[in-house]
């Protein structure tokens, strides 16, 4: 009986027939949808960060209607009082999902800013959480790394919050409470086809 050992077979198997998968091809980045939500104790911190978020990052092209956040959790009773309203955003022009760290270090320089300036009975009065919305994904930027997130850049991670998969937002382990309610996935649902009409 004939019998050839592995390297034989490589010796005599054409390359072309052998190696059928080719190498991966690096490719240009698609641009994405910058999102924000905002929430803090007062309608003017969310005015405030209206205007600075459009001043940098051009007109808001959609938004929620505001909401209350503590309905979801109590985390950030202790240093931003027990009620707190929310909304999302999503900008006009899409972006290079490059910029995250940049825009993440920002908004927390924005954080700061309002905090320095606020003279309100709350330790933290405004609370940002920028990202982006692909066709497939929602990501958010954190400075606290944790094993399901990933290092950018200066000192900024980034997770997938939500996958988009048959034609609906799913969820994931880590993905917080609010993320995981009907209004955010209606939300998210129009950015996305928002950024999707854009070509």
């Amino acid at each position: 009986m004939l019998r050839l050992d592995f390297f034989q077979v490589l010796l005599y198997t054409p390359h072309s027939t052998l190696f059928t998968s080719p190498m991966g091809v690096i490719k240009q980045v698609s641009p994405v949808l910058l999102f924000i939500a905002a929430f803090a104790p007062t309608a003017a911190a969310l005015d405030w960060t209206r205007r600075r978020t459009e001043t940098a990052f051009g007109p808001i092209e959609l938004e929620s209607e505001p909401f209350r956040f503590d309905k979801f959790t109590d985390y950030y009773a202790a240093s931003m009082g027990c009620v707190l309203v929310k909304q999302l955003w999503g900008f006009r022009q899409p972006i290079d999902p490059a910029t995250l760290p940049d825009i993440k270090r920002l908004t927390n320089d924005w954080e700061r800013e309002y905090a320095a300036n606020d003279f309100g009975p709350v330790a933290r009065p405004l609370n940002l959480d920028p990202g982006y919305v692909t066709l497939a994904k929602l990501i958010l930027a954190s400075t606290k790394d944790h094993a399901h997130r990933i290092y950018l850049r200066d000192g900024i991670f980034a997770e997938t919050t939500l996958m988009y998969t048959k034609k609906r937002w799913a969820v994931l382990p880590w993905t917080y409470p609010d993320y995981q309610s009907p209004e955010y996935h209606e939300f998210l649902s129009r950015c996305r086809e928002y950024l999707k009409a854009l070509g």
